[in-house]
């Protein structure tokens, strides 16, 4: 009972941090997994398996807060699907650390990118609810993240949300909306694969399952809700700064850095990230003074034609 409550809490809190800014379910919960005895394979499967049902909430949600663009659903979902089978199938006989510096440091880059874009100089279009994004491009990208997910135990939501971010052509709230939807097809045909490549296997740790999925649908409600509520400028910049932070972990801990120089790099970014926070806030702020003042300018506008009706001038 009380390991099913632990995973239940890890499954919430995943979920929140998953929901509100698109990634670091699968990251999150294969850690805690592979840090408890479990092999990359066994623990991405479970994970997978549980994030059949936290992805489906987490869409259902998403959608009742408008979040979602189906079109970029279908898009990026089906062509992510399509890679997620094939990285489980992969992942059941092969191991992918030689791969996890390469990714870690295109991430990184983008997480970089991601965050300076919101913060200092937010795209035009932060705001605005469209998706110019032709399926030529989210295909590879979905293509490229479904393996990555299901064949790293985590992955969709970094690689997906930061890139469709640092083009910044779509609001934030929509991109993570629609990313976390689109991971719901991702997850099932990860599954599907491990249950290809693993067998009876794949269906192992039920309680672990069942902690992250319960706590993952609990929690759903809630971070779509914070994702509709959060400046568009935070939320890029807070998006930035967990990719950083994740990739930066991994690189530590590919390259066998540690001590002094691992503590002064966290500082470092921690320090950076805050300060952009910090401004991005403040432009937040004063980007919805001036919206409201643009609102009460045409509110009294109108009023002022509903009071005083234009006359005609008469003909001489």
């Amino acid at each position: 009972m009380f390991n099913l409550l632990l995973f239940t809490l890890v499954g919430a809190g995943a979920q929140l941090v998953d929901g509100a800014l698109g990634m670091a379910f699968g990251v999150t919960a294969t850690t805690l997994l592979m840090i408890g005895g479990l092999g990359p394979a066994q623990a991405s499967a479970a994970v997978h398996l549980a994030e059949v049902g936290t992805t489906l909430a987490s869409g259902l949600s998403h959608w009742k807060f408008q979040n979602i663009d189906w079109k970029l659903v279908a898009k990026l979902g089906v062509p992510g699907a399509i890679g997620a089978f094939a990285g489980a199938t992969v992942l059941s006989g092969l191991s992918t650390e030689a791969a996890v510096p390469i990714t870690a440091t295109i991430l990184l880059a983008i997480g970089v990118y991601v965050a300076l874009r919101f913060s200092v100089r937010p795209p035009a279009t932060a705001h605005a609810r469209s998706t110019p994004h032709t399926a030529r491009f989210l295909s590879p990208l979905g293509l490229f993240g479904g393996f990555i997910d299901a064949s790293g135990g985590g992955g969709w939501g970094p690689i997906t949300t930061s890139t469709l971010l640092s083009r910044g052509k779509t609001a934030p709230r929509t991109v993570i909306g629609s990313v976390s939807a689109s991971e719901f097809l991702v997850a099932s045909a990860a599954s599907l694969g491990f249950l290809v490549g693993l067998g009876r296997e794949s269906a192992g740790n039920l309680l672990v399952v069942a902690g992250l999925a319960l706590g993952g649908i609990i929690a759903a409600p809630a971070a779509a809700w914070l994702v509709s509520r959060v400046p568009a400028t935070l939320l890029g910049t807070a998006v930035g700064g967990v990719i950083v932070l994740t990739n930066t972990q991994k690189l530590f801990k590919s390259f066998d850095i540690t001590g002094a120089v691992t503590v002064l790099g966290y500082v470092a970014i921690i320090g950076a990230w805050a300060a952009l926070l910090v401004y991005a806030w403040q432009r937040s702020k004063l980007t919805a003074a001036e919206a409201q003042g643009e609102f009460a300018g045409i509110e009294l506008a109108v009023e002022k034609e509903i009071t005083e009706p234009t006359v005609a001038p008469e003909k001489r």
